[in-house]
């Protein structure tokens, strides 16, 4: 990832070398002002990174590394609970940034949320490693605010699928963690608390 002001020292117009190198297809513009080097293997190609791991690379260029945080809508599709692509997907930051609507399409939305306090793990993406909530606080973040992101069908549709990983009580810790909880995650928490006693 390099922004041209990364650049300032190398390149006496960062902003026209990106470009060139753009044009060349040694790099891809992810946004206004944000770019990212294509790989090796994939240069004369039209390759694009997925909209979850640009997202959090741009995330990550504002933020530091292993700060921001997958969540919400872009968590679902790391999880595989939405089966397609989505136009929106969602970063928790320790502060609130304005929405960065990407090249090739799709928005990025940024949350500004105590990220020490989300359950997330380091996880493989297409352009590294990045900071993902885990399936319980996922299904918790998109049942607290399903209109984040703007798709609440798709976070509905998340939720149904997550919900036979859900482990009750580590989704009832973080429900206490947070201080809170509405009757979505309450029915959530007592439907796999009926199943795991059954089983």
């Amino acid at each position: 990832m390099a922004r041209p002001a990364d650049l300032a020292d190398v390149y006496r117009n960062p902003s026209k070398e990106l470009s060139r190198l753009e044009q060349s297809g040694k790099v891809v513009r992810l946004a206004h002002g944000f770019y990212i080097a294509v790989p090796d293997d994939r240069i004369g190609t039209d390759w694009r990174p997925t909209l979850e791991s640009a997202g959090l690379a741009i995330a990550t260029a504002m933020q530091g590394d292993r700060v921001p945080v997958l969540m919400g809508l872009g968590a679902a599709r790391f999880h595989r609970a939405i089966p397609r692509a989505v136009a929106v997907t969602t970063i928790a930051m320790p502060s609130k940034r304005n929405p960065v609507r990407l090249s090739a399409g799709g928005e990025v939305v940024f949350v500004a949320r105590d990220v020490d306090r989300l359950e997330a793990r380091l996880e493989r993406l297409d352009l590294g490693s990045g900071l993902v909530t885990t399936v319980e606080q996922t299904a918790f973040d998109l049942l607290m605010r399903p209109g984040l992101g703007g798709m609440p069908a798709e976070a509905a549709e998340a939720v149904t699928n997550l919900a036979p990983r859900v482990d009750a009580g580590e989704l009832q810790r973080i429900a206490s963690r947070h201080g809170r909880m509405n009757d979505a995650v309450r029915a959530l928490i007592s439907r796999r608390e009926e199943a795991e006693d059954g089983s």
